[in-house]
């Protein structure tokens, strides 16, 4: 099994955060990640094909939102809000309360 590529702290880019934080499914995953914390892929319930959510937790991941570590058999994702805070302060904060349903 190849690695899962994961940008460090200084690569993760503004513009590649908002791009993922843009479309309402990875934002849906993103605030279900932020409520429940770290959980499997196959927990997330979307009513999406399979190859279509994993595509959504591959820009996540690849932008340095979530983090995603296998065990056993299964795909656990996080949130990187330690990471994410420390290159842009208050960002995801704000982006999880301007995206909460009124």
């Amino acid at each position: 099994m190849r690695a899962l590529f994961h940008p460090n702290r200084h690569e993760i880019r503004l513009s590649a955060v908002l791009y993922a934080l843009s479309d309402q499914i990875r934002l849906h995953i993103v605030r279900e990640l932020a409520r429940q914390g770290e959980q499997a892929c196959g927990s997330v319930d979307l009513p999406l094909p399979k190859s279509t959510l994993s595509h959504h937790f591959k820009v996540l991941r690849e932008a340095g939102v979530t983090s995603t570590r296998i065990e056993g058999n299964q795909r656990l994702i996080s949130l990187r809000r330690d990471d994410l805070h420390a290159r842009f302060p208050g960002l995801l904060e704000a982006v999880l309360q301007a995206s909460e349903p009124l």
